[in-house]
This record gives C-alpha cells, sequence and structure tokens, in this order.
C-alpha cells in the first residue's frame, strides 16, 4: 500500500448505529456509496433493516446526526410495515391471488401441493419436518413463478416475433421485473402472489423492453397491444404492491425502499 493510501485511510468504521427515538432504540446500518452526494435513509420493508447511505466524504458525526434528526420518520416508517407472515402452518398466503392457508400434513409423502377443503378453502399443504415448511413453501411459489413468466413471456414474445433468452426468477428490491439487452428477463417470484392479470401486465411490461429498451409513448403503445389490464394492473400494484413483500422469513435481500434524503454536501 502506497504512502499516500495509508495516510488517508480511514480508521474502521462501524458498521450500524443506534437512533434513540421515545426511548426505543432503532438499529441503523451504515454504508459509504460513491455516487452519493447526500445522507439518505431508507427503509428495506421485507428485513425491516434501515440503511444510512453516506456520501464519500461524509463523516460517522454528521451521519449519526441526520440520522437521530430523523429519529421520528424512522419509528413512524417501521410502524407502518405491514405485519410481517412467515411460511408456517396455519399462515394464510395469497397463491395467484386467492388466499391459501398453508397445513403442515407432517409424515406425508412428496413435498407442497394445493388441494381444496370441503368447505371450500384453499390449502397449500407442505409435507416433511416443520423446520422445512418455511424453505419448501418458498421453493414452490418460485417454482410456480417459473412456469407462468416463462408461459406469460414466451407468449407475448411470440405476438412481437422477438426472442427471449432466458427468464430468471429472483427477489429483487425495487422492481417487479427487468430486462437486460441480450434478452434475459428477470421477474420478482413474489408476482406468484398477486392475481394473474398482475403477472401478466409485468410480463407484458418487460417483453415490450425487447422492442423498446425504454419507456417511451411507442413502448406503452406495444404493452397496451399485448395487455388489456395495463391500468388495472398498475392500480393493483400501487395499492397492495409492498404487500407481497412481507411473506416469508427474512433473508438476506433488498427489498422496495423508501427514502428521506439529506442536504447536499458541499464540495471541498
Amino acid at each position: 500500500m502506497s504512502l499516500r493510501a495509508l495516510l488517508y485511510r480511514r480508521p474502521t468504521e462501524p458498521k450500524a448505529i443506534q437512533v434513540v427515538h421515545d426511548e426505543d432504540i432503532y438499529l441503523v446500518r451504515v454504508r459509504r456509496h460513491r455516487q452519493a452526494r447526500r445522507y439518505t435513509l431508507r427503509i428495506q420493508a421485507a428485513t425491516r433493516e434501515v440503511v444510512l447511505t453516506m456520501p464519500p466524504r461524509g463523516c460517522l458525526k454528521e451521519a449519526r446526526e441526520f440520522a437521530q434528526k430523523h429519529g421520528g420518520w424512522i419509528a413512524s416508517r417501521l410502524h407502518r410495515l405491514p405485519k410481517a407472515e412467515p411460511f408456517a402452518d396455519g399462515a394464510v398466503i395469497p397463491l395467484r391471488g386467492e388466499p391459501h392457508r398453508i397445513v403442515h400434513r407432517h409424515g406425508a409423502r412428496g413435498t407442497v401441493w394445493t388441494e381444496i377443503a370441503e368447505d371450500g378453502e384453499r390449502r397449500l399443504c407442505v409435507a416433511g419436518d416443520t423446520p422445512h415448511i418455511d424453505r419448501r413453501v418458498g421453493d414452490f411459489l418460485r417454482r410456480q413463478a417459473k412456469i407462468d413468466l416463462e408461459r406469460a413471456s414466451l407468449a407475448f414474445a411470440g405476438q412481437l416475433g422477438v426472442r427471449v433468452k432466458q427468464v430468471a426468477i429472483r427477489d429483487p428490491s425495487s422492481r417487479w421485473g427487468s430486462c437486460s439487452t441480450t434478452g434475459v428477463l428477470s421477474y420478482s417470484w413474489r408476482l406468484i402472489l398477486a392475481p394473474p392479470f398482475v403477472l401478466d401486465y409485468l410480463a407484458a411490461h418487460e417483453v415490450a423492453h425487447l422492442v423498446e429498451m425504454n419507456h417511451s409513448p411507442r413502448f406503452w403503445r406495444l404493452v397496451d397491444r399485448l395487455c388489456p389490464n395495463v391500468r388495472r394492473a398498475k392500480a393493483w400494484l400501487d395499492m397492495y404492491g409492498t404487500e407481497l413483500h412481507r411473506y416469508g422469513s427474512p433473508r438476506a435481500r433488498t427489498e422496495p425502499e423508501v427514502p428521506v434524503n439529506g442536504t447536499r454536501r458541499p464540495r471541498r
């Protein structure tokens, strides 16, 4: 390491700071970002993690002051988040927009399957030991998402005469889908929880990007041509989209973030 690097190297910074508000203590993860121009706070909905982003020349003292100043905002946002719903026996989760109760069938053969009870209740039955319920349900939902999104994407691609190279299923933080210039479409597995018309809209949206890699009027005309429920689906996502992120146990992932911006730091 050069002498200059040694002289200007910052001491090890803490990965998190504490914010106190109304006698409650909130842990805030701190990170630096080379493109940041101001201090920002974000709430990661699924993990309920508070993240403070600092500009490259920011200092920890200012970061603490900024976080503490917004202690009320942190408390309010966390309290307003939907209650988490892990995949556990007895939990009710949506599948293709229909509520399903998770029923543990210990000792049964198989993994996960759906059935309808005599009283009409839709059930998501899970075999195996209790510790594996969350993982098995999560894997099942991802498989179902893959099936539905591949079907919809290939059908829409056929209508436009374009080629889909691959359909990938992920758990992204701030978008429901994406399209690469190489023809790879990526979607959130959580779309399988939404009604089918929502999933179809997102598939049409990403396939249309294979023709128009923008959001121009021509792009939206393509989406409207593929999907008749654009407005309805967008309205549903605006109203209920955040709810989809509360299902399943928190994992190491980033979720929709709600930012609070700080003031821009003056250049030195």
